[in-house]
């Protein structure tokens, strides 16, 4: 069987500023959906790639900077608009 990477979570401070940081060097926003007050899921993909991050609001319980749990891989490092990766 085959394995493909397609998503990964990022936690971000700031939304907006995330998504602006992401689309500046390239991304290109697949969906930015608002659900709730609490809750906002924004879809980026890096031009020609098969994977893409998610940003949000109410989507992980992972804090930007934080060392994330081993099922969390990505999370060790601040991945927002003022510090990138």
């Amino acid at each position: 069987m085959e394995m493909k990477l397609e998503l990964i979570m990022v936690p971000v401070t700031d939304v907006d500023e995330a998504k602006a940081f992401y689309e500046k060097v390239g991304f290109v926003v697949d969906h930015d959906q608002t659900v709730s007050d609490e809750i906002r899921f924004v879809q980026l993909t890096p031009q020609g790639s098969a994977c893409s991050i998610a940003i949000g609001r109410g989507l992980t319980q992972m804090e930007p900077g934080s060392p994330g749990q081993p099922a969390d891989r990505g999370g060790g490092r601040r991945c927002d608009a003022r510090r990138p990766g």
